[in-house]
């Protein structure tokens, strides 16, 4: 029996859409079928089979269907310092007179991560890689939601109390803690389809020498990928040159870690030769714009991808629309490079935000493209919103114009987690309610200029 003559038996089959499918040999479709069926992406063409049955067909003229982004790096917990820290200069962590991690207790964790984790979800992001305090709940309380995590403890063997303060203490039982909470997540997780658990070591500065060649060995032993902070402030940079006489580049390869298995955050400072040996070792540079512009720096994307090192896009903490983040993506590249070339158009940041987030975490073979045989993945945009149209270049609309605002549904694994715009998994009033009241407990006395 040829293909024709088959019958085809979908869950759900979506009709008249445009697909921007992050796929290189067919990036868009017009007038799309995409069929699905336990999960998978099992028919994608311009038509439907001749013969087929569906469970539930929806005809979506003049949307958008793109695969879910992954945004590959986000502190959902850190949602309590939103519109504050942004213009505090750097990042909370470091930053004197807010709430830290060390402050929050698990149920605030809980709380605050559910509504980070919920907005992410609304716009489009169905992989986070969320790491911070209380991971374990956190990961139980986003995983409710049904998206996909790589999540991971905030690996460090620093005092984080007394760093705010400017001073970096390193103990050996806090590195054990963080290490073992860790592992016993990622123990825990194991056998969850859509939870990949991650090693987050915090940065260079705050993780000693002899502690980040544990981990590297951890690493290699359980092919775990490794997040990290890299090159994010001046601060770093001083603190790991008065430590060691290296970059953190250079720390990290004397560590073992510089492979493919790391992912580097924000990467601002780094030098030519850094670069270098990013893309030899086959690491990831993980692009944060908005948080980096919003400090007043820009990472040398340009240069990184210049030298053939893989780029993925995440929010950190100040928002979850990773639709707007291709834009800033876009326009800070164009900025370094002083024009408009085809170095940097919508496709190379779509890609970083679909494909290259998906490579940075070892999921490309399942996830980041929409073709036959990978997970069903899916972005519902409205592009029939007059920001949207005409439909002359809707991968263009998308980047220039778009807003996370503008999804109307998001599936994972074939399961729609949002419709009509709202979350099908939770309340979204309660999540946001319950996070409202946990950030007032915290700021506390601080936050009586935000709360009259």
């Amino acid at each position: 029996m040829t293909q024709t003559d088959s019958l085809y038996d979908f869950d759900l089959l979506l009709l008249d859409a445009i697909a921007l499918t992050a796929d290189a040999l067919q990036p868009e479709i017009r007038d799309c079928a995409i069929g699905i069926k336990d999960g998978r992406i099992t028919w994608r063409d311009t038509k439907p089979p001749e013969k087929y049955t569906a469970a539930r067909t929806l005809r979506l003229p003049g949307h958008f269907i793109t695969p879910g982004f992954v945004n590959t790096h986000t502190h959902s917990v850190l949602s309590m310092v939103r519109g504050v820290a942004a213009d505090l200069g750097f990042a909370p962590s470091y930053t004197p007179g807010i709430p830290k991690g060390t402050q929050v207790t698990p149920p605030q964790a809980r709380a605050l991560a559910r509504l980070g984790a919920l907005e992410a979800l609304l716009f489009g992001s169905t992989v986070l890689g969320d790491h911070f305090v209380h991971a374990d709940v956190t990961t139980q309380a986003m995983a409710e939601l049904g998206l996909r995590l790589c999540p991971s403890w905030r690996i460090h063997d620093v005092d984080f109390s007394k760093v705010a303060q400017g001073q970096w203490q390193h103990a050996t039982a806090i590195g054990q803690s963080t290490l073992e909470a860790a592992l016993q997540l990622h123990e825990r997780w194991a056998a969850h389809p859509r939870v990949q658990v991650n090693l987050a070591a915090h940065a260079v500065d705050t993780c000693s020498n002899d502690f980040l060649k544990e981990i590297a060995e951890i690493s290699r032993v359980k092919d775990l990928v490794v997040s990290t902070h890299l090159g994010q402030s001046r601060t770093e940079v001083d603190r790991v040159l008065e430590r060691t006489g290296r970059t953190s580049t250079e720390v990290l390869e004397d560590a073992g870690l510089l492979n493919q298995r790391l992912m580097g955050g924000h990467c601002i400072y780094l030098t030519s030769s850094d670069i270098a040996k990013m893309a030899n070792a086959g690491a990831h540079a993980v692009h944060i714009p908005k948080c980096n512009a919003s400090s007043g720096r820009l990472a040398p994307t340009h240069l990184l991808k210049a030298a053939g090192v893989n780029i993925a896009l995440a929010t950190d903490t100040q928002h979850g629309d990773m639709v707007e983040l291709m834009r800033w993506a876009l326009m800070t590249a164009r900025v370094q490079e002083g024009g408009v070339n085809d170095n940097w158009q919508p496709r190379h940041v779509f890609h970083m935000a679909t494909l290259g987030g998906a490579r940075a975490l070892g999921m490309h073979n399942n996830i980041g493209s929409i073709e036959v045989g990978k997970a069903a993945d899916l972005v519902v945009f409205d592009g029939n919103r007059p920001h949207l149209r005409p439909h002359v270049n809707p991968l263009g609309n998308l980047v220039h114009t778009g807003q996370g605002r503008d999804v109307r549904m998001v599936m994972v694994d074939g399961y729609i987690l949002v419709e009509h715009g709202l979350p099908t998994q939770v309340d979204m009033d309660s999540v946001c309610a319950e996070a409202e009241t946990v950030a007032r407990e915290l700021w506390g006395h601080e936050g009586r200029h935000y709360w009259r």
